[in-house]
């Protein structure tokens, strides 16, 4: 089982003069020698390069106390999460699934092997609590393969220990720069080593991974969005992997957002290319909404509960809500993983990077940004405020709850749409966005509503059948009715502040 470790560090080039004394820095009372430890590691990558341009790093290392495999994975400026597996001849299937997005069917190969000599020292308080730990390494780096070189430098890396306030890394910042020690021009040792190893000709990183230009044209902007989902979806499928808090929700965004600009901008984008793509797209949103949707249900059940006096709970209510709310989960999570490791799922990624290097422009596309972009928004805008209008015709009940529900859809389009042209549109796009951003919220909070009440009448009818009370269910029940009701209410009001500030 791999384990992960939070790594704040900052890394310094060191001359001749070496680490000065770092006594009376902050808290620090002593600075304990812990010896030189010989390090060997080896890292992984793609011929390419594919995890290193995107500041990923993968190593086998022995040497020092914690030898084994390591992933790691940017985070912040400075600030990687570490994931470890115990060292093997292969790469640990664990760590090479959280890469996957990355790589997909290239083989990963050894690209580089550095060989550092640690001298490591602690930096602890009057109480022995560890601040940091500070290195001196003397590093050669040889780049693997045929035509490989090496090179050889000497760096500080200091690392703050855990549960130390960051800011302690810029006190001792203060003292590395008044001995005329630098920052290191290179985000990591590795980053450095692929730099001054690189064979004659080969190209940089822009020119290998297609760095984009600032957008001129409509179809500069447009695709500008898309390539931010694009990288969103990738970069999400590690979090989704690693379990982290909210990231199935803005993985489904993400690929919200690409089907969402592929059908607002039609006139810049060819439909027959990314209609199929759009399809793909609304399959891996399905699976990934196959556990979200009832997360967000229980949390709104669990919240109304806890907001009841305890005499209106009657019945073992909560541990039957615990029981729906885990009774797919596991199940549900074995089944999200495989759909990431699908050959679906990683053609899709494959097909998603196609179209942006080779993108389905129409004549659209080549004019200038405003006409074309504010046309395809405020057609969508129409298209809403048709559904609205058409809802507030409808009286309360089935019919309406369904057309206040496709209004949520198109408000949520109409947001997305102005989001993408807010850097070419300005101000009033992005007006537009915060207004369908609070109007999707209103709208999803009855439609929630709708889902909750539907919820809890399966679960009384359980809780009935197994003999207990189903009182509470309907007090929740009848909250809920309430609750859309007051955003039925408040939804007229809200229309028209829209309706009148609505000015792409």
């Amino acid at each position: 089982m791999a384990e992960t470790k939070r790594e704040v560090e900052r890394k310094y080039e060191s001359d001749e003069s070496g680490l000065p004394d770092l006594t009376g820095v902050g808290k620090v009372a002593a600075v304990l020698d812990r010896g030189v430890a010989e390090l060997d590691a080896t890292y992984y990558d793609t011929a390419d390069e594919r995890l290193a341009a995107h500041s990923i790093t993968l190593r086998r290392r022995t040497g020092g106390p914690d030898a084994g495999w390591h992933l790691k994975l940017p985070v912040a400026p400075g600030v990687r999460d570490e994931i470890r597996a115990p060292l093997s001849d292969t790469v640990p299937g664990d760590l090479a699934a959280l890469v996957r997005s990355r790589v997909r069917d290239a083989p990963l190969l050894p690209v580089v092997r550095l060989r550092s000599a640690r001298d490591l020292r602690h930096l602890v308080d009057a109480d022995g609590k560890l601040l940091a730990e500070v290195s001196e390494d003397a590093v050669t780096a040889e780049r693997l393969g045929e035509g490989g070189s090496a090179v050889q430098w000497t760096e500080i890396e200091v690392e703050l220990g855990e549960g130390v306030d960051p800011a302690f890394l810029d006190k001792v910042e203060k003292r590395l720069r008044k001995a005329d020690v630098r920052p290191s021009r290179a985000e990591s040792k590795l980053a450095r080593a692929l730099a001054e190893t690189a064979p004659p000709g080969r190209p940089g990183d822009e020119e290998r991974h297609g760095a984009p230009a600032e957008p001129v044209t409509a179809g500069d902007h447009v695709l500008a969005y898309l390539r931010a989902q694009r990288d969103a979806i990738v970069e999400l499928d590690t979090a989704v992997r690693r379990d982290e808090y909210d990231s199935v929700h803005r993985m489904r965004v993400a690929t919200r957002r690409m089907r969402s600009a592929f059908r607002s901008y039609r006139k810049v984008l060819d439909r027959a290319v990314t209609d199929p793509i759009g399809d793909e797209l609304k399959w891996l949103a399905a699976e990934l909404g196959v556990d979200r949707d009832r997360e967000v249900l229980t949390e709104r059940i669990t919240t109304a509960l806890g907001e009841l006096p305890r005499t209106l709970v009657e019945g073992p209510v909560r541990t039957r809500l615990h029981t729906w709310a885990g009774s797919r989960r596991g199940g549900a999570r074995r089944r999200l993983i495989g759909v990431l490791d699908s050959r679906r799922h990683l053609t899709l990624l494959d097909t998603l990077d196609a179209l942006i290097a080779d993108p389905p422009l129409l004549k659209a596309a080549t004019r200038k940004p405003k006409k074309v972009i504010s046309k395809a928004v405020r057609k969508d805008f129409a298209k809403l405020s048709a559904l609205v209008e058409h809802a507030f015709e409808l009286p309360p009940g089935h019919d309406r709850d369904l057309a206040l529900h496709e209004a949520r859809k198109k408000a949520k389009r109409t947001r997305y749409a102005a989001e993408a042209a807010t850097p070419a549109l300005g101000d009033p796009a992005a007006d537009l966005t915060k207004a369908m951003k609070s109007l999707q919220n209103l709208l999803g909070d009855h439609q929630d509503s709708v889902m909750a009440r539907a919820t809890l009448c399966e679960l009384a009818a359980v809780a009935h059948a197994a003999g207990e009370s189903s009182f509470t269910y309907g007090v929740l029940y009848g909250r809920e009715e309430q609750r859309a009701a007051a955003d039925e209410a408040e939804l007229p009001g809200t229309w028209t502040e829209i309706k009148s500030e609505a000015a792409v």
